[in-house]
């Protein structure tokens, strides 16, 4: 087993919501963390295993693609307006990046 944790990032302007999702589909973090770089290497260096993350297009996409981008095994930025997972369903930002980590996981 190749351990993958699979992570959602919704970020906004100050706060950033994170979920990761381990090879079976749980659970097992769920965060909120300031929209700094420390922050958010600090949370993702803290993953054991092989670590994918993704996120929609936004403010600050380019700025988390190049945080990240030699620090995790995957990285996918995708199109808000094409993802209609997160149109389905509740809405919120914790509940954004589950739906994230899940689409990831596919």
């Amino acid at each position: 087993m190749n351990n993958v944790r699979y992570t959602g990032i919704d970020v906004h302007e100050d706060t950033i919501s994170a979920a990761v999702i381990n090879e079976s589909g749980r659970l097992t973090q769920q965060s909120i963390l300031m929209t700094r770089a420390a922050a958010v290497l600090d949370f993702v260096g803290g993953a054991r295993g092989e670590v994918h993350v993704t996120f929609e297009e936004g403010t600050h996409s380019a700025w988390l693609y190049d945080l990240l981008s030699l620090r995790v095994a995957r990285l996918v930025v995708c199109n808000p307006r094409k993802n209609a997972l997160l149109k389905a369903g509740s809405k919120s930002d914790a509940i954004d990046a589950r739906k994230d980590a899940r689409r990831r996981r596919r």
